[in-house]
């Protein structure tokens, strides 16, 4: 007996993945790619030992410092604990004192003073920043006066702006060309239009800068970690309470901005068809990543060019974290500075995907900028 039945083939339907699981598997495939690549490996150790190593010759430094100076007005001596071999110098009054301090030849100068202004009775004058271990020694805190109210030391400050500088351009570059070699490499081999079949650009742009910036983030986190882990082991407490809250800075600053740098690496990556072209069609981007590093080194002491650095999007994870550290940024002024990152990141994606859709399939010479952004 015949049967109408419904035909039905013996080959599964293959439904496309939506875009958030394009977006998933080719972030998942380029954070794998990462682990495997000897070269990210070999970088992020580098990071981390030059981390740990800058904690530990601070640390150093710090125990061998010099034997601090005091300069001290009669009686006054008696209230500076010889135990901790100051150097006690005797003056004969206040101007002399000062005088001392101004001129660099002692580093501190305690004074007499009211009970009222000081419950010791006496009052501690300083340059710059308060001598933490003369305030360290007297039984209670007395009152300061500085005669240059200042930022952190200039050492520490250049410190911590190398730091800042040299993990943000290692950080980008070593990603960013991994994204770019990326694009190129799936180009020259015509993998892209196999995945391209699947998954829409868009999703493929995505997944890659996602992927980077994950990865990116985790090595920020990374370093952070281990060197406010690093300063508590070493006892250099107070370095970690001035430097804590902006290296947290720092990371926020750091992912908004890596996203820009990604988009802007794989939209100029897309440009050309081979390995040997990434470099100059990549550099203008590069530039954007070096210009931070090096203003940041040779203007950290430098309110207005920070100033001016915190607002503009490329060099604001850099300067506005370092402002943050000297004290000089308002409360106001970090929300502002990342609102301002967070727009122009997302007007620079929508840049760079626009610049990949239509460059992306675009084989042989070199597309210019112009007619990617015509198309």
């Amino acid at each position: 007996m015949n049967e109408n039945r419904p035909v039905t083939s013996r080959h599964p339907v293959h439904t496309a993945p939506t875009f958030a699981q394009s977006v998933r598997l080719v972030s998942n495939r380029e954070i794998m790619a990462r682990l495997r690549s000897k070269a990210f490996l070999v970088s992020t150790a580098i990071l981390l030992f030059i981390s740990i190593a800058s904690v530990v010759v601070g640390s150093i430094a710090s125990q061998n410092t010099s034997v601090p100076r005091v300069a001290v007005i009669g009686y006054v001596s008696q209230d500076v604990p010889q135990t901790l071999a100051f150097s006690l110098i005797q003056v004969d009054n206040v101007a002399d004192a000062e005088a001392l301090v101004r001129d660099g030849t002692v580093d501190a100068a305690v004074i007499p003073a009211s009970t009222e202004v000081s419950p010791l009775g006496v009052s501690v004058i300083a340059l710059s920043e308060p001598p933490a271990s003369l305030m360290a020694a007297l039984s209670a805190p007395p009152s300061v006066t500085l005669l240059e109210p200042g930022t952190p030391s200039n050492g520490l400050a250049y410190l911590v702006a190398i730091g800042f500088g040299l993990v943000f351009l290692m950080s980008s570059v070593t990603f960013g060309s991994t994204i770019a070699q990326s694009v190129v490499e799936e180009k020259q081999t015509r993998i892209v239009e196999i995945l391209m079949s699947t998954i829409s650009v868009r999703a493929l742009l995505a997944g890659k800068v996602l992927g980077n910036s994950v990865m990116a983030f985790a090595q920020i986190v990374t370093i952070g970690l281990l060197v406010s882990l690093g300063l508590a082991a070493t006892g250099q407490q107070s370095v970690l309470a001035g430097v804590g809250p902006s290296i947290v800075w720092f990371a926020v600053f750091f992912t908004f901005g890596f996203v820009l740098l990604a988009s802007l690496y794989a939209a100029t990556a897309s440009l050309v068809s081979r390995q040997e072209d990434v470099g100059s069609a990549t550099s203008p981007v590069v530039i954007l990543v070096m210009i931070p590093y090096f203003l940041v080194i040779f203007f950290n002491d430098n309110p207005a060019v920070l100033a001016i650095m915190s607002y503009i999007p490329f060099s604001a994870p850099v300067g506005m974290p370092m402002r943050i550290f000297l004290g000089t940024a308002a409360w106001w002024e970090p929300l502002l500075s990342l609102a301002v990152l967070a727009l122009t990141t997302s007007a620079v994606i929508a840049l760079g995907s626009r610049i990949y859709a239509h460059a992306l399939l675009r084989m042989g010479t070199r597309v210019s900028l112009r007619e990617a952004l015509r198309r």
